[in-house]
């Protein structure tokens, strides 16, 4: 008899939708894959820094951004946050009128640098001292945090010892944590234990998101063959940090860590100044998730396993957002399943499984 699972629609809460052309293939894809809604990433071009349109500024809005992304969906989005990208312009009044306007959900800090898009941000004492962080607590507005040290020499970027991602939780974190007690923070795209453990110590007003291929990929699956569709930032990891995160991700009792799949699609990955960073998993996230679960110890034939599953999948996210749950369903199905190569105006997309060099997956979705 063939494994079936019925799950509600989910939210992934950190994914990149573009601009251009392109974006409502992107978006497609998620709602192939039985997403409701997603929280969309601001790092467009130019950001996503200001909140109405009516604002000051050549950035792009939220309400405009917002508006696209809706359209695109047809209706078929129950929710999109975008949050706000911190530039060095960003004050306590704009978080104050942007909360007040309902646009403004989320605000996303990203280390000057540090990945794709980030150039327009500024370090994360700018935040503290001028007082946006603490308009962010006082207004409820959801810090979405990059947890990566920035400019870090190689040798501290990623060594034995430490890397640019635990470097940035032993010296940031904590005291980011106890100086705004009741500021609500995501840390996005865990990679580490360290980070892992932050999460799991700090109170409920502290989660984190964790990708598809971070439960299932090591450094090693990286470097052996450079395969370089597998490169996103953070870098995948070593063994005790999949370990951890995949710890966190199954535990039974997980309301703390949930999907967000950071799914980045590049028509180009091989660039001439380096690699574009970002792993594309649109269309397929929740088949994969259900692979690295399975990977983790997770019989997904029982009762206990799918509860665990739909836990970090469909209810955790949507819990810490205050988000509905749908009443729409979706099932996973246990079969080998072709991947295929995603047409775009823009150009093609290689899906994270074919450039692993993996033709089918182990999960089908029927999205009903």
């Amino acid at each position: 008899m063939t494994l079936e699972i019925t799950l509600p629609k989910w939210y992934d809460l950190h994914t990149h939708f573009r601009q251009g052309d392109s974006l409502k293939s992107y978006v497609q894809a998620h709602i192939d894959m039985g997403c409701a809604g997603a929280l969309a990433m601001p790092n467009t071009k130019p950001p996503t820094a200001k909140v109405l349109e009516s604002d000051a500024g050549d950035s792009w809005s939220i309400e405009a951004y917002k508006n696209m992304i809706e359209l695109a969906a047809e209706g078929q989005f129950k929710k999109v946050i975008v949050p706000l990208y911190l530039t060095q312009k960003a004050t306590p009044e704009i978080i104050e009128q942007g909360k007040k306007s309902g646009l403004l959900e989320a605000c996303k800090y990203y280390p000057p640098h540090g990945t794709t898009g980030a150039e327009s941000a500024a370090p994360l004492e700018h935040y503290i001292d001028n007082g946006v962080f603490k308009a962010m607590e006082d207004n409820n507005v959801t810090l979405c945090i990059h947890g990566e040290e920035h400019d870090l020499c190689a040798e501290h970027y990623f060594d034995r010892k430490t890397n640019a991602e635990e470097s940035f939780y032993q010296k940031h974190m904590t005291m980011l944590r106890d100086k705004y007690p009741n500021l609500k923070i995501v840390c996005e795209h865990i990679t580490t234990k360290v980070a892992a453990d932050f999460v799991t110590e700090s109170g409920n007003n502290i989660a984190a998101t964790i990708t598809p291929q971070h439960l299932l990929y090591t450094i090693g699956h990286l470097i052996q063959g450079l395969r370089y569709h597998l490169f996103c930032l953070p870098v995948v990891k070593h063994e005790e940090d999949r370990d951890a995160l995949r710890k966190a991700a199954t535990n039974a009792n997980n309301t703390k860590f949930f999907a967000g799949t950071d799914s980045a699609p590049h028509t180009t990955k091989a660039t001439d100044c380096g690699c574009a960073a970002g792993c594309f998993t649109g269309g397929i996230a929740p088949q994969i998730y259900a692979k690295a679960f399975e990977e983790s110890g997770i019989d997904l034939s029982t009762a206990s396993g799918q509860n665990t599953f739909k836990n970090f999948l469909c209810l955790n996210g949507a819990n810490f957002y205050g988000l509905e749950i749908p009443t729409e369903a979706f099932k996973l199905i246990k079969k080998e399943t072709p991947v295929n190569v995603l047409k775009a105006p823009d150009g093609d997309v290689i899906p994270l499984p074919l450039g692993m060099k993996k033709e089918t997956i182990s999960w089908a979705l029927d999205n009903g």
